[in-house]
C-alpha cells in the first residue's frame, strides 16, 4: 500500500482530496457524480500534465561491500580491538607486540634469543600454532565485511550542484558529533561525514571524508561527489570541474626542484593554462579554481574575468 507523504506537494494534495471526498460522503451518504466533478476540477488544475520528456538519468548500482580485518588481542591487563585494512597490517601490529614481549619466552625450549623477522613466524612462536602457549594472553584475527547503505541511486545526467539557498539550508542544518564513547569527532553536512581527529598511531591529524551516505542530488552520473579540499592556502584536491582540476601539489613539486629561471617558465605556463591566476591587486598567484585571492593578506580580490585579463 502506498502512503502519501504529507511533506511533499503531491502527497499533501492527495490527502486533501481524500478529506474532501470523505466530508462529501458524510454529508450526502455517497459520492454524487456532479459534486465529485466540482471537487475534482479545481483539484486537477494544481497539476501540470504537459507531455514534457522525462529527464535522462543514470542508474548507479549499490557499492559492493568492502572488507576490514578485526584484531582482538588480550592479556591479563588489557583487551584491545583494532581495525586494519588488510591481514598483513594486522599481523604486523600483532608481531610488534610479540617482539616487545619476547622476554616472556626466553628460557623456553626451542625459543631463539631474538624474535624472528618474519611476522607470522614470530606470532606463531609466541602464541603457538593453536594459540595455546600463553594461558593469560591470546588473540583473534578475522575478516569482516563492511557494507554501506546498499541502495541503488538514480541521478540525472545533466547534474547540477544544489543552488545557493539549498546549500545554505544544508550548512545551517549541519551537525557535529563529538568523539565520545570511543567514537571519533565528525561533522555531518547533508549526509556527508567528515571525520577530523588526532591519530596517535600515525602521529598526524587525520581527516577522512565518507560519501556513501551522501544524498542523490550531490551525486554525479559517474557515482562520484564533487570535492575540493584545501590545507591552509593550498588546494590539495579539486575534482569539482567536469574533468577535474590539476592538483596543486604537482605544481609545487615542479617549482621545488626548479631553479629561478625554470620557476619563471613554469609559472608563466601555469598562468597561460589557467592552473594559476595572478591577483591584479596584491600580485599573488592563486590556484585556477579560486574565485577570489587566497593570498596570506586580507586582499580577497575577486578573480578577474577573461576580458579583464586580456586587457
Amino acid at each position: 500500500m502506498i502512503v502519501p507523504d504529507p511533506n511533499m506537494p503531491v502527497g499533501a494534495a492527495v490527502i486533501a482530496l481524500r478529506q474532501e471526498l470523505t466530508e462529501l460522503e458524510e454529508r450526502a451518504g455517497d459520492w454524487p457524480g456532479a459534486d465529485v466533478v466540482d471537487i475534482l476540477e479545481p483539484w486537477l488544475e494544481q497539476f501540470d500534465f504537459t507531455t514534457a520528456s522525462a529527464p535522462a538519468v543514470a542508474f548507479i548500482a549499490p557499492r559492493p561491500p568492502g572488507q576490514a580485518w578485526m584484531l582482538r588481542r588480550w592479556t591479563r591487563h588489557e583487551d584491545d580491538v583494532l581495525l586494519f585494512t588488510d591481514e598483513a597490517c594486522a599481523l604486523a601490529e600483532l608481531a610488534r607486540h610479540v617482539r616487545g614481549s619476547w622476554a616472556n619466552l626466553l628460557g623456553d625450549e626451542g625459543i631463539p634469543d631474538h624474535p624472528p623477522t618474519d611476522d607470522r613466524t614470530a606470532v606463531d612462536l609466541y602464541y603457538g600454532h593453536e594459540r595455546n602457549n600463553r594461558p593469560d594472553e591470546g588473540y583473534s584475527l578475522y575478516a569482516a565485511a563492511i557494507s554501506g547503505p546498499g541502495r541503488a541511486r538514480v541521478v540525472p545526467l545533466d547534474f547540477r550542484f544544489p543552488e545557493a539557498d539549498a546549500c545554505e539550508r544544508a550548512n545551517r542544518a549541519s551537525v557535529f558529533h563529538p568523539g565520545i564513547h570511543g567514537g571519533l569527532p565528525c561533522v555531518e553536512i547533508d549526509g556527508v561525514l567528515v571525520f577530523a581527529y588526532l591519530d596517535h598511531e600515525l602521529g598526524a591529524v587525520q581527516v577522512s571524508i565518507h560519501l556513501d551516505s551522501a544524498p542523490d542530488w550531490l551525486m554525479r552520473p559517474d557515482g562520484t561527489v564533487p570535492l575540493r579540499v584545501e590545507v591552509e592556502d593550498t588546494v590539495v584536491l579539486d575534482d569539482s570541474g567536469e574533468e577535474g582540476e590539476p592538483g596543486q601539489p604537482l605544481l609545487d613539486a615542479l617549482l621545488n626542484v626548479a631553479d629561478d629561471g625554470q620557476k619563471d617558465v613554469i609559472r608563466e605556463t601555469a598562468l597561460a593554462a589557467g592552473i594559476l591566476w595572478h591577483c591584479p591587486a596584491c600580485r599573488w598567484d592563486n590556484p585556477g579554481p579560486a574565485t577570489c585571492c587566497e593570498g596570506p593578506g586580507p586582499c580577497r580580490t575577486p578573480k578577474p574575468t577573461a576580458e579583464q585579463t586580456a586587457a
